[in-house]
């Protein structure tokens, strides 16, 4: 019997997930195949009652549908629900179906990569508070960052984000204008700068003045299409770590993968599978 997963949201418009998942289940001999679904909201529940059945091993869960799911299935881990987002739910073996994160340790282990360190102790600066962003955070205090700085655009979201995360991990956590004096300031001290936003990849220009950043700083931007951002560009032209957020994408399927199928250590080989479509930006669904 082929079992499956299937990656839920609409739109679908790359098929990064599909080729690095079912290149995992390849160099494992596993008989099962990963699948795109775009689905309207409305066949959002019977998709998700679907994947009880024995040939499912789960679903992954993408934009716009992460906080819908957790309200569909039997049970939500307990940093999804702080997070407040589940990206992927694993079939039990009694049929019921369980959802958790993979986009914060996802995030941690490709940015730690990329720093060269542990984000314990780490002073990290944050453009964004949308859902990317909170898993962001999430990830940095929990793992020991020293203090978190959240700047948007609106004010009032880069606040209530601060709030939901306040009293996880013992750092602190603040949220202010994105560009302005208090967003400068905590650039000017940054060990990490990292862009959770869409600018870059939908929208042009960069949130993030790296001028400002100490000569030791790190650049992470959650964009990987296209490979170079404008952010990353002027990062790299200073000298500075700089990363996109392949590493971040390519960890938390592995970490996925394990969840479903009790296999790990499949990075490498997601990482070599993935890796002619991170290099074209046209590598679209």
């Amino acid at each position: 019997m082929t079992r499956h997963v299937a990656l839920i949201g609409m739109p679908l418009r790359r098929r990064h997930s599909q080729v690095m998942h079912d290149a995992a289940f390849d160099a494992c001999g596993i008989d099962a195949r990963y699948v795109l679904r775009e689905l309207e909201p409305d066949a959002v529940e019977a998709a998700v009652a679907e994947a009880r059945g024995p040939d499912w091993l789960g679903l992954g869960v993408t934009a716009p549908y992460k906080r819908v799911v957790a309200g569909l299935v039997d049970e939500v881990e307990a940093d999804a629900r702080r997070i407040g987002a589940v990206n992927n739910v694993v079939r039990c073996d009694d049929g019921t179906l369980l959802g958790f994160n993979s986009d914060a340790p996802g995030f941690r282990a490709g940015v730690e990569l990329a720093m060269g360190r542990p984000l314990a102790g780490a002073r990290v600066v944050l453009a964004g508070a949308g859902g990317a962003a909170h898993a962001v955070v999430f990830a940095c205090l929990s793992a020991g960052a020293a203090d978190v700085t959240i700047g948007n655009r609106t004010v009032v979201g880069a606040e209530a984000l601060a709030g939901r995360f306040d009293g996880v991990g013992s750092g602190s956590v603040a949220g202010v204008e994105l560009g302005g004096v208090a967003f400068t300031g905590a650039l000017e001290a940054a060990d990490l700068a990292v862009n959770a936003t869409t600018v870059g990849m939908v929208d042009p220009g960069v949130t993030i003045d790296v001028d400002r950043l100490p000569s030791d700083a790190a650049v992470f931007d959650l964009v990987y299409v296209p490979a170079e951002t404008p952010l990353l560009r002027a990062a790299r032209a200073r000298g500075l770590r700089a990363a996109n957020g392949s590493e971040m994408l390519i960890q938390q399927a592995a970490i996925a993968f394990e969840r479903w199928t009790g296999v790990g250590g499949m990075a490498g080989v997601m990482r070599e599978a993935v890796g002619p479509l991170l290099g074209d930006p046209t590598a679209v669904a």
